[in-house]
């Protein structure tokens, strides 16, 4: 917490703001923990069930069972080099 005190005087505490230690755990707005980690070369972001990417009509999810749907109006994959589809079975259609 950054603290000031009016003209000087300690009977008069004023908070500034709040100074946030680096912290992996960041508490959202139900009160549930999400984690974030940043090095400047890469960024990852945790959920323990379920993490949601949504932007207008378009989702990207990824599940705790190793699920993930990708969804939107139009799909582009591009390649300069191999673009591989490889699964247990690939269905198309």
């Amino acid at each position: 917490m950054a603290l000031s005190f009016v003209e000087g005087n300690i009977q008069q505490p004023l908070i500034l703001g709040f100074i946030r230690a680096t912290a992996n755990a960041v508490e959202s707005a139900n009160h549930q923990t999400f984690e974030v980690q940043q090095d400047g070369q890469r960024l990852v972001i945790s959920a323990e069930q379920e993490l949601v990417l949504k932007c207008g009509e378009s989702t990207v999810t990824l599940t705790k069972d190793g699920k993930i749907t990708i969804r939107g109006k139009q799909l582009l994959s591009r390649a300069e080099g191999v673009n591989r589809i490889k699964g247990g079975a690939v269905q198309i259609n």
